[in-house]
């Protein structure tokens, strides 16, 4: 995925200018949590209008960090000048396009998904009892009950030994994708592996949203969808996973998420999971955020619910998101204890490949500058790129801006050292291996030699926002900041 161009950088539009605009055009707004509501411009006289719109015509919600926005009641969405050009269409009588269909990429994926879907069977569906209780073991779902499956429409695909989560669009309740979890076994460890139609960028399911009424004002934010399962099951309140879990949570969920005055995030049992809390806390509004510790007594919802705990509880003992600025020990107590717990999970998130630079550097942190140097020809990009990427294979979200080699010979470098191999010589697994590197949260700046150092810090900052990106690898800097500036304070 490649961020804008510096030849079209993405506008950026302060929501004091969103403001002045629609009051300028006599829009109404409210402001919301991370969005301001307007009465939508793609309903008007449409007959399949639900009948709550009268009572509630706020349907269209614009980013307020973006301007970018989503009509939920049409599904229309768009960036902040397609906004204005609708608004200017509508001053002269032009109606406004509809949602458009979704391209044939979309349109494949979602016949995919259906086949898939047809296939599936409820799991209490499975002639023999044996194979539904092993089955249920494998995930770990012995005590999630058959009601709460048949609830969230969960089922099993035989022939891949798959849970398959369903994406149904809140609008109509069609079926726009699905999610196939898996468990593969290496000695006692036991992963799930993920794969979701369509693909990973457009897979933006909130799974559990069809079940939520316009009354629910309280919600528990999951990093799973068995989390969330489990958390309905054992407290019947309102509960929705995030589709990447605690990787990021892309803003075009947001206007669904602004109905609720409190949102608490119990995303998983790990120190990432819990700066990822702290992250979203502040894209939803720290002011509605609660964030439950991860901790032995609160580990993730499921685990808590195989464990016999009350989960009730723990949602009620969730800490404020928006603490003081000013804190005594005794409020940092617990978190300085979770910092001796989990020593090496405060260390960062090792490297895979390189055992010997967790001995030096512990792991990733955020909030740290790696600054690598060499002779040219040495090798740091070659290094750099297989650094990242072995981050960016556990889920860190990596952004590259590479000043001195583009984007596509990068992209190669990188994909050779994805696959361990020569693909070159074995073209006919390029797209094998191309499909499961598309899947990384990995994005590429399109800068290329000299940059204007705001442009660069923008286009950061508008990628930390958007894809919740925690490592930036800029190569190199002497490219970036180029020649002229030799004062000291380069």
């Amino acid at each position: 995925d490649v961020l804008p161009s510096p030849e079209g950088p993405v506008p950026s539009v302060s929501i004091t200018e969103i403001r002045q605009y629609l009051r300028a055009q006599g829009i109404p707004f409210h402001d919301g949590y991370s969005c301001l509501h307007t009465p939508s411009l793609f309903t008007d006289g449409r007959e399949d209008q639900p009948a709550q719109a009268a009572s509630a015509p706020y349907t269209l919600f614009i980013d307020k960090m973006t301007g970018s926005f989503l009509c939920t009641a049409t599904l229309a969405e768009g960036t902040w000048q397609d906004f204005q050009a609708n608004v200017e269409l509508q001053h002269r009588g032009v109606p406004s396009p509809s949602s458009e269909e979704p391209e044939e990429d979309m349109r494949r994926a979602r016949e995919d998904a259906r086949c898939i879907w047809d296939r599936a069977l409820p799991l209490w569906e499975l002639l023999d009892e044996d194979e539904m209780n092993k089955t249920k073991a494998m995930f770990g779902i012995s005590l999630v009950t058959d009601a709460t499956l048949k609830r969230f429409g969960v089922r099993y695909l035989r022939t891949a030994k798959s849970l398959i989560f369903p994406w149904f669009s809140p609008r109509d309740a069609t079926l726009k994708g699905l999610k196939l979890v898996r468990v593969e076994k290496k000695g006692d460890a036991i992963t799930y592996v993920e794969e979701t139609l369509p693909r990973f960028d457009s897979y933006r399911n909130l799974f559990g949203l069809p079940l939520i009424s316009r009354r629910d004002t309280e919600l528990v934010l999951t990093g799973w969808e068995l989390d969330a399962l489990a958390l309905h099951q054992a407290t019947g309140v309102a509960s929705l996973a995030l589709p990447r879990g605690a990787t990021c949570l892309p803003p075009a969920l947001l206007p669904y998420l602004e109905q609720f005055k409190r949102i608490t995030l119990w995303l998983g049992e790990d120190l990432r999971s819990w700066q990822a809390a702290k992250l979203f806390a502040r894209k939803l509004s720290l002011k509605r955020c609660s964030l439950v510790r991860p901790g032995d007594l609160q580990p993730r919802p499921l685990e808590a619910l195989n464990q016999g705990l009350n989960l009730t509880k723990i949602l009620r003992a969730a800490l404020p998101a928006s603490h003081k600025s000013i804190v005594s020990f005794r409020q940092l107590r617990e978190e300085v204890f979770g910092e001796l717990v989990n020593t090496e999970q405060v260390a960062g998130v090792k490297w895979a490949r390189f055992p010997e630079l967790n001995k030096l550097l512990k792991g990733h942190r955020r909030g740290e500058l790696t600054v690598f140097t060499g002779p040219t020809g040495s090798g740091k990009t070659t290094f750099i790129s297989e650094y990242a990427l072995d981050l960016c294979m556990q889920g860190v979200c990596t952004l590259w801006g590479s000043f001195e080699i583009n984007n596509v010979r990068l992209a190669k470098i990188m994909l050779t050292q994805f696959a361990a191999q020569r693909l070159e010589d074995q073209l006919e697994l390029y797209d094998e291996w191309a499909d499961r590197f598309e899947d990384l949260p990995l994005y590429f700046m399109t800068f290329h030699g000299q940059q204007n150092i705001k442009t660069v810090i923008d286009t950061m900052q508008h990628a930390v926002y958007m894809y919740d990106i925690t490592h930036v690898v800029v190569d190199n800097l002497q490219f970036m900041m180029g020649h002229e500036h030799l004062s000291v304070d380069r």
